[in-house]
Parts: C-alpha cells; sequence; structure tokens
C-alpha cells in the first residue's frame, strides 16, 4: 500500500486538485484507490461525491478501531475503485498546534488496519489541510511519501519551503517519510515570471522538482464542477491535464515498489508509454 501525503502550507494551490487528479489517473489505470479527506473544506469529499457516511475522518482521529474506520469510508461516484475517507468540518477543532505523540499516531494506527484487508488499497492519497498543526502532522506520520504541491508564484515558493521543512522535522516520528517530490501547479508555458518561479525552485529543490509540471486550463475547474474526474472530461485541456497526472501517478508507484531505489529519477521511455496507455 503506497501512502502518499499531498500538502502545502500555502492555501489555494491546488493540492486537491492534484489528489483529485491523482485519483482520476488511479482509476484509469485500476489502481484501487483510497482518498482521505483530512481538510475541513471538505472539498475533495464534495467532488467525489460518496454516499453519506455514518463516521468521518473527525471520528477516526478520535477512535482509529476498525469499526469506526469502516464506517467512515464509502465508495465514491466516480466508479468502483476508489473510496473516500469522509471529511468533516469538525475535524478543523482536532487541528492542535502540538498534539503530541499519541494524537499524531492515531491516523497511523488507522490505516495499519487497512493492510489486512482481503484487497487493500495499493494507494492511499491524504488530502492535507494548508496549515501545520494536528491534521497535516497526521498525515505525515501516518505517510511513507510526501508529495510538495506549489504554483510558480512567490508566495507559493516560500510556502513549499516551508512544507519540505515540515516534512524533514516529521521525520522524528516517522522514520519511513521521504519526500516524493514538487509538483509545479497551474503553469503557463509562455510566462516568464511561470519560468524564473520553476527555476528559482530548481535551484532550490533540485531534483525534487517534478519533470512534469500540470499546465494551466480551464478543464480543471470544469472537470471539478461537475464532480467528474479529469480522465472523463474529454476537452483538448483535459486530455493535457489527464496526461500529466498519469505520468505523476506512474511515478509514484514506481519510486514506491522498492523503498531502497532512489527517490529521484527522471521519466523513461517504458514508463511514458504506461502512462500514455493509462
Amino acid at each position: 500500500m503506497h501512502t502518499v501525503a499531498v500538502l502545502s502550507l500555502k492555501g489555494g494551490v491546488g493540492k486537491t486538485t492534484v489528489a483529485l487528479g491523482l485519483a482520476s489517473a488511479a482509476l484509469r489505470r485500476g489502481v484501487r484507490t483510497l482518498v482521505i479527506d483530512l481538510d475541513p473544506q471538505c472539498n475533495a469529499t464534495s467532488t467525489l461525491e460518496p454516499d453519506d457516511t455514518e463516521a468521518s475522518i473527525y471520528d477516526v482521529l478520535q477512535d482509529p478501531s476498525e469499526d469506526t474506520l469502516r464506517k467512515a469510508i464509502a465508495p465514491s461516484a466516480w466508479g468502483d475503485g476508489v473510496d473516500v475517507l469522509a471529511g468533516s468540518e469538525d475535524a478543523e477543532s482536532l487541528n492542535h498546534p502540538d498534539p503530541g505523540e499519541t494524537r499524531l499516531g492515531r491516523l497511523r494506527e488507522a490505516l495499519r488496519l487497512l493492510r489486512d484487508d482481503e484487497e487493500p488499497y495499493q494507494l492511499v492519497l491524504l488530502d492535507c489541510p494548508p496549515s501545520l498543526g494536528q491534521l497535516t502532522r497526521s498525515a505525515l506520520v501516518a505517510a511513507d511519501r510526501a508529495l510538495l504541491v506549489t504554483e510558480p508564484t512567490m508566495f507559493a515558493v516560500a510556502g513549499v519551503q516551508r512544507a519540505f521543512e515540515a516534512v524533514q522535522a516529521e521525520r522524528e516520528h516517522n522514520e519511513e517519510l521521504q519526500p516524493l517530490g514538487v509538483v509545479v501547479n497551474r503553469v503557463r508555458p509562455r510566462s516568464h515570471e511561470h519560468q524564473f518561479r520553476i527555476d528559482e525552485l530548481r535551484d532550490i529543490f533540485g531534483p525534487l522538482v517534478m519533470p512534469v509540471a500540470l499546465p494551466d486550463r480551464l478543464a480543471v475547474q470544469q472537470a471539478q464542477g461537475a464532480c467528474m474526474p479529469i480522465h472523463e472530461w474529454g476537452t483538448p485541456g483535459a486530455r493535457e491535464v489527464a496526461l500529466a497526472f498519469n505520468l505523476l501517478l506512474a511515478r509514484i508507484l514506481r519510486i514506491s515498489r522498492s523503498r531502497r531505489r532512489a527517490v529521484h529519477h527522471d521519466f523513461d521511455d517504458q514508463e511514458i508509454e504506461e502512462a500514455v496507455d493509462a
């Protein structure tokens, strides 16, 4: 089970968009996926449209038992293969700035129960809020990889630096946690400012910056507004974004397949073919 925390410490950079895009790519590829909505805004839950659940992430963080976990998970409306651990506005009340090790470990404890399923999830995506309290830190303690999301703007670059520092700090509680990379969202290739910021990110993070960026396309907002996977939207812009998410998913699955393998690599021809075909 590959567990990836999707985070940024600046709001509005498209963190949930990235989590949903990866879920869409996983659905197309047949990778059984669970999306955990830790953001009290619950945008991922709203877009995936699961049936009403008896519990939510709030309850799981209070009582990480198997019974509570099962009550909080429901199939998404996107189709078989993508489930949702429902978000809750009440989770904001749990977002303590200094929660202590017991609270930080509750989500990890819950996810361990999922590993024993007869049909375990192949991918778990944790959509984090844009703040560094119990919710985001719980995700980092539970995850084996952290995907940092940014836009090519000055303030967003500063936010991803803080997120990277948070990942490094949380390794005190989770030695297996590694940064998966930095994905740059809403890129306009003809923008000199965007190219300047991407170069700045590469100076700071080197090979951690993903070799594929997500283009700024209206189709993303349109698909989310219709609560549909980006792979099913069907416009040229949607197909361009969907290909980028295919590549990101291929990278995640390849890196996570062996933890002893180097974290960073360029896409090879076979990986690109698999992503295009997925």
